[in-house]
């Protein structure tokens, strides 16, 4: 299930018309695999088949496409936490869900993913600061529910702060890796990183 290099390849020149979502997305796939500031504003235009000033008409700048890019990620994450998660339902249950939608972006949306976790630092303040906020949430959320499982008995960690960073951060390093031609799916990667998440919250089997 190694990466293969042509999930994330350039897109190849191609004329069509030219809106702003075109723009933004041969953007987030040079981002993806260059970086923001490996990817000049005329390489955008080259794979497009149009001269850079063009590009002016369908879009601000270099770093509104980032800053779009960062604040539909973001948001993404905090939208689907809040639609799976129930507070009324058992902390466990609440950690599944939590870590299956979270692994399941972070397989489907693996250009957002990589961009976001690679360059958020790039964008100018305020909006690295808001989109950095969003990111805490979302992290704090997650906590407070492993907080809330060891309370309730369900988990057994000392610490649900370093649970909850372990946790993100192993849902996160999917986007590196995962490949749509791999032997698993994504939702049987998401599935088993449900399993690896709740060893790592101390999950008591009974």
């Amino acid at each position: 299930m190694s990466t293969n290099p042509a999930d994330l390849a350039e897109p190849r020149a191609t004329r069509t018309a030219l809106t702003p979502d075109v723009v933004l997305d041969a953007a987030l796939t040079l981002f993806a695999q260059r970086g923001y500031h490996g990817t000049a504003l005329s390489q955008i235009a080259e794979v497009l088949r149009v001269r850079t000033p063009s590009l002016y008409n369908h879009m601000g700048s270099k770093h509104d496409l980032l800053l779009t890019i960062v604040d539909r990620a973001t948001a993404g994450v905090l939208a689907d936490f809040h639609r799976v998660v129930d507070p009324a339902d058992p902390p466990v249950e609440q950690l599944r869900k939590a870590t299956h939608v979270y692994v399941h972006r972070h397989v489907t949306h693996r250009r957002e993913a990589l961009v976001v976790n690679r360059d958020t630092g790039s964008l100018a303040e305020p909006a690295v600061g808001e989109m950095q906020a969003r990111r805490r949430e979302h992290e704090h959320a997650l906590r407070a529910v492993i907080a809330a499982g060891v309370a309730a008995g369900e988990l057994r960690v000392e610490s649900p702060a370093l649970a909850s960073f372990a946790i993100r951060e192993m849902c996160v390093s999917v986007a590196r890796w995962f490949s749509p031609h791999g032997a698993l799916t994504a939702e049987q990667v998401a599935d088993q990183y449900v399993e690896f998440a709740l060893r790592v919250a101390g999950h008591l089997e009974r």
